[in-house]
């Protein structure tokens, strides 16, 4: 129904800005010696219902498959918060510290909880292989998703566990766990695009030296809404986030550990531009900086709206960040500005190969 409204308001702006040109068309004139005569009203309105009707299809045509519209969310408006947290090189002291923080956060309200990325462990290629988990060995193998899992059902939260160094079948991953309020794990997300870049003399980082990159999107139902998952790098992609927005999702979550070049430069633009571009929400998770450790995060865990505006963020230390969100801002701030009616597909096409298969 709200499809059909805004296509009549579309055809009804369409013939509003060619009423002058119409107005012209309303006369019969002569050209070499004929005369002709204007069209009838009948002929008009049918050129214009083609035309309104091709520029429909060309909007469809530019998701292949075509796009869905977010699902209508248990939740429409309730509290979110971003955990900043301390990293250190004790292990079970980040677990500790981590499920007090969820603890805490759940105490203030928030029913969806966001941890950093790579929370666990210091960032560097030496600690992943020391500090990775193996998730299918249970408590014993993976303490770190073993608190996530029971401070979730514990509080009845949805967590979005940031990321740890997992193992699996002799590879190394960079993976975000995302627990139901039931305390069961619904979706895995393995790092799609590894943190390799080369700026001289200020950022040099190859993940790739110890990690896997995932193979797979990470679009999950919760009790909050349908969530899209990517890891710091992930956010540089626009594609994914793309294909994220055209299978439903309210938000986009991306635990991420910017550092001290590249933060300053890029994060907040694109946490504001994924959320601006797809007009969904989008929540930035980072460590805590640490000006003792051998990879210094930037910091200013960030959640922006659909329209790219900033809720809520902070600065480098630790904190929790919390911000309202409002679904119904989705569809307000798309009607502002009808993005997904307007892309060319006759010029231009996004191919999710994952639901195309």
């Amino acid at each position: 129904m709200a499809e059909m409204r805004a296509a009549v308001a579309h055809h009804s702006a369409l013939s509003s800005a060619s009423a002058s040109r119409l107005s012209l068309c309303r006369s019969s004139f002569v050209l070499a010696g004929r005369v002709f005569s204007p069209p009838s009203s009948s002929h008009l309105l049918r050129f214009w219902k083609s035309c309104f009707s091709s520029a429909s299809m060309a909007a469809q045509a530019a998701r292949s498959p075509h796009a869905v519209s977010p699902p209508p969310p248990p939740l429409n408006k309730f509290k979110v918060a971003l955990c900043q947290l301390a990293v250190t090189a004790d292990k079970a002291q980040n677990i500790v510290h981590a499920r007090e923080t969820i603890e805490s956060a759940a105490d203030k309200g928030a029913k969806l909880i966001v941890l950093p990325e790579v929370w666990n462990s210091p960032y560097s290629n030496d600690s992943f292989p020391v500090y990775a988990e193996d998730l299918s060995a249970g408590a014993d193998g993976s303490p770190s998703t073993q608190m996530l899992s029971e401070v979730a059902k514990r509080r009845s939260v949805t967590i979005v566990g940031g990321s740890i160094p997992e193992r699996s079948m002799g590879c190394l991953y960079n993976t975000c766990c995302i627990y139901g309020s039931d305390g069961e794990l619904k979706a895995k997300h393995r790092k799609l695009h590894l943190f390799d870049i080369d700026i001289p003399g200020k950022m040099t980082f190859k993940e790739s030296k110890t990690l896997t990159a995932g193979e797979s999107l990470t679009v999950v139902d919760t009790d909050v809404g349908r969530i899209g998952i990517g890891i710091c790098y992930d956010i540089r992609f626009q594609e994914l986030a793309m294909l994220y927005a055209a299978q439903g999702a309210h938000l986009i979550c991306y635990p991420g550990a910017f550092n001290l070049t590249t933060g300053p430069l890029h994060w907040e633009l694109l946490t504001r531009a994924r959320a601006a571009d797809n007009q969904l929400f989008v929540l930035t998770c980072s460590p805590a900086r640490d000006m003792n450790s051998s990879y210094k995060a930037w910091g200013h865990s960030t959640v922006a709206d659909p329209f790219g505006e900033i809720l809520a963020t902070t600065g480098h230390e630790e904190a929790v960040v919390y911000a309202d969100i409002d679904y119904s801002v989705i569809a307000e701030k798309r009607s502002f500005i009808p993005l997904e009616k307007q892309r060319r597909g006759d010029l231009y096409c996004l191919v999710d190969v994952s639901r195309k298969d």
